[in-house]
């Protein structure tokens, strides 16, 4: 992930409420500037019962998603959300509030950015197709290479990129990116994101501002076209679901109208590579919550739930990434960072059975853990038998102890990215060219006609998400159907049971608690690995195969 990346992303700061019935506002309510609200609706409350409801707590629908509920609301009463809150039908009201936090940034993703990192050092792979896959060792892990051979995607699956944006000028992208479908659902908010590049604050589509998104992309579909690198899927469709901000938060409202609209629009898989901000995790009635927190979350639940259901029932495969903080989702630590927005954060423990981190703990989602090139589980991922489903290369600086490739960039995850925010880095300078010393972890490559992209390493389980779902791409690619409603897919129930299916076994490690001490790391992140060869907690049922994948035959009622 980038910036605060899976293990999250962020979901709208913006306020969660729900439908209810007439509240009659007194004469004498006192009013502020208008705020602005996310509401989501109690189950079975129609959309006229929820605009009465919110109207008659003090405030005015802007926008509305009724397949799940959702509505974006302005007010200017200073208790819109705890009436919002205390009405029967309502599940609650979250404000988007502006706190003047700079944008974090994910030193998960960008450990070989930090002073002490060391310098990047050559994998050794053989040459591929394009100048840069031999930098690429999770094409390699997957064989990903050597299943394009028999099915390289097919320009009628759409894959959904559920994130910052894409950078569609990097010649590795253009070629599969789709401007039809591709859409922008998180306008900038200027205290988190800066100040706004277009009057609308909406940036067009194609632009990627975070650069997280573009690298996830990269990774799915980049063309293999004897320029830069290539993708697992390298002939499938891109299509950018801008869900994030710049800063690299995920908002709920935004997050939800992407996932609406992926399933109303078809398409055959959506990657998301972060968690819902501003709670890491999200919990029904959190002794440590306030009554009016305990709601907020209470609705991200409902509309995540509500909207990854509505996804995968009209036929989007889901894939999530499982998350950066080291980690088991089944016996989760105490939260010392929520809400990340809004407010200070604070103590929170969690309580496994009330609380969910989202999307990757909801329903229909693949979750996938990281490994680097070792196929060892890398030391932040999170893990656990309960919501583990896949593992895939995500990259590990510190991979390789005792060797010359420990702490090299080379052991992450290389993917295209937008030169602004190289430039913004401090990577590549006003003419485009790549500052010294960052030769070996920041590439440029330039058609003949004079256009460039650009390319830098990341690691984290939003890295070794784009790999499974450029596997599941590759999967209705081969098996897809023309579908009786039109267009071309495959149930993603099916896909699901055949990444798994495909995917290469791999055992716990021998002793099974695995230490990290060797690569500098306390004990917080000594990881127990449970279950058996088949599945458990690191690795799921194995390392996600595309060759197996679009060479194994489709045994529609088999078991993984």
């Amino acid at each position: 992930m980038s910036k605060r990346f899976t293990v999250g992303a962020v979901a709208t700061a913006a306020a969660l409420a729900l439908t209810v019935t007439g509240l009659g506002a007194p004469a004498n309510a006192e009013r502020t500037s208008s705020r602005t609200f996310t509401v989501v609706t109690e189950d079975g409350v129609s959309a006229d019962a929820a605009i009465a409801a919110i109207t008659a707590a003090g405030g005015t629908v802007v926008s509305r998603t009724d397949d799940v509920g959702l509505f974006q609301v302005t007010s200017d009463r200073a208790d819109f959300a705890s009436r919002a809150t205390a009405a029967p039908s309502l599940i609650g009201a979250a404000e988007q509030k502006a706190i003047g936090r700079k944008p974090k940034l994910d030193r998960v993703e960008q450990e070989h950015l930090l002073p002490q990192a060391a310098k990047g050092v050559a994998n050794g792979h053989a040459k591929k197709m394009d100048p840069l896959d031999d930098k690429l060792w999770g094409l390699e892990m997957i064989h990903a290479d050597q299943a394009r051979k028999i099915e390289p995607g097919d320009r009628r699956v759409t894959v959904g990129v559920l994130d910052t944006g894409v950078d569609a000028s990097n010649p590795d992208l253009a070629p599969n990116f789709n401007w039809a479908l591709s859409r922008n659902f998180a306008p900038d908010m200027t205290d988190v994101d800066g100040p706004c590049e277009v009057a609308s604050c909406l940036d067009p589509v194609g632009t990627d501002d975070g650069g997280h998104g573009t690298h996830v992309a990269g990774t799915i579909g980049a063309a293999a076209n004897g320029f830069g690198l290539s993708g697992v899927a390298p002939k499938v469709s891109l299509v950018e679901l801008k869900g994030g901000q710049d800063s690299g938060y995920f908002f709920l409202n935004p997050v939800v109208n992407a996932l609406v609209y992926a399933g109303k629009s078809g398409l055959d898989v959506v990657n998301m590579s972060f968690y819902v901000d501003p709670w890491l995790y999200n919990c029904t009635a959190n002794p440590a919550d306030s009554p009016e927190a305990q709601a907020e979350q209470r609705a991200i639940i409902k509309a995540m739930k509500r909207a990854l259901n509505f996804a995968h029932a009209k036929g989007v495969t889901l894939v999530g990434a499982l998350g950066n903080n080291h980690e088991d989702l089944g016996a989760p630590r105490t939260d010392f960072s929520s809400p990340d927005y809004g407010s200070d954060p604070y103590e929170r423990p969690i309580d496994n059975d009330s609380c969910w981190d989202l999307p990757t703990e909801g329903p229909h989602v693949i979750g996938v853990s990281a490994v680097g090139p070792s196929g060892k589980k890398a030391d932040f991922s999170n893990y656990g038998t309960e919501q583990i489903s896949v593992a895939a290369p995500g990259g590990w600086f510190r991979d390789g102890y005792g060797t010359d490739t420990y702490r090299t960039a080379a052991n992450e995850i290389l993917s295209t990215y937008p030169k602004k925010v190289l430039q913004e880095e401090g990577s590549v300078d006003a003419d485009g060219n790549v500052v010294a010393g960052f030769e070996d972890s920041v590439f440029k490559q330039c058609t003949a006609k004079g256009e460039c992209g650009y390319y830098t390493y990341l690691q984290g389980t939003s890295m070794a998400s784009p790999h499974a779902a450029g596997v599941a791409a590759l999967i209705v690619s081969r098996y897809g159907k023309k579908e009786a409603r039109g267009g071309f897919g495959m149930s993603p129930d099916l896909v699901e049971q055949h990444l798994y299916r495909t995917a290469a076994e791999h055992a716990c490690p021998e002793p099974r608690l695995q230490s990290y001490t060797n690569e500098g790391r306390d004990a917080e992140f000594d990881a127990y690995c449970a279950g058996s060869l088949n599945f458990n907690g690191f690795y799921g049922y194995g390392i996600v195969d595309a060759y197996a994948a679009v060479k194994t035959p489709l045994k529609p009622n088999a078991r993984p």
